[in-house]
């Protein structure tokens, strides 16, 4: 075989590779509706300006004893503060049709990331009682909520200040600061 007969041939072998991908051919274009930006990024312009639903709020509610992410459209970019109260508030009458729930119902907290910091501080109103299930899962709900944000890395949990010990997913206690893989093995596969 020439060259030039092995160039064509490779060629013809190329053109049938990607004919072959496995999508079928369209007669035309097709709209495709994508994200105006990055889930639960901050707005680029002033609060308030984008329509409504224009930003996706991820929030990690409970199924079957496992944390399930759930995304929910909001108008702006949630604080801290205000995507655990909306955790806490539990899930939509949707949400609750698919057996969703939460773990932390009537539960009091204060949210709080210093400036240019990544780590969340969680101020829990209460007492602390034993590592239960559902108490692990009340904590990894909040951390897999927390952290699926750009500016949240971790977590520690204080109450009056002082850094508490909580319940990782593994059983043991941790008073350092907590990240989604503490809780992986709690996460229901996608």
């Amino acid at each position: 075989m020439t060259p030039r007969a092995r160039t064509s041939v490779a060629g013809l072998l190329a053109c049938l590779l990607v004919a072959s991908c496995g999508l079928p051919a369209e007669d035309g274009p097709h709209p495709v509706d994508l994200p105006q930006r990055a889930l639960t990024s901050p707005a680029p312009g002033p609060a308030g300006t984008d329509p409504p639903g224009a930003v996706a709020e991820v929030l990690c509610l409970v199924r079957g004893g496992r944390l399930v992410q759930t995304v929910r459209r909001v108008g702006a970019a949630p604080t801290p503060q205000r995507q655990a109260e909306h955790l806490v508030a539990g899930p939509s009458e949707p949400e609750r049709a698919s057996g969703l729930t939460t773990m932390l119902a009537a539960t009091s907290l204060t949210v709080d990331v210093p400036r240019g910091g990544t780590e969340a501080r969680v101020e829990v109103a209460g007492e602390q009682g034993s590592a239960r299930g559902d108490e692990t899962l009340a904590y990894g709900q909040l951390v897999c909520t927390l952290t699926s944000r750009p500016d949240v890395n971790s977590v520690v949990f204080t109450r009056d200040g002082e850094v508490l010990q909580v319940p990782r997913a593994d059983g043991s206690l941790s008073r350092g600061p907590l990240g989604v893989t503490d809780y992986a093995s709690l996460i229901a596969p996608s």
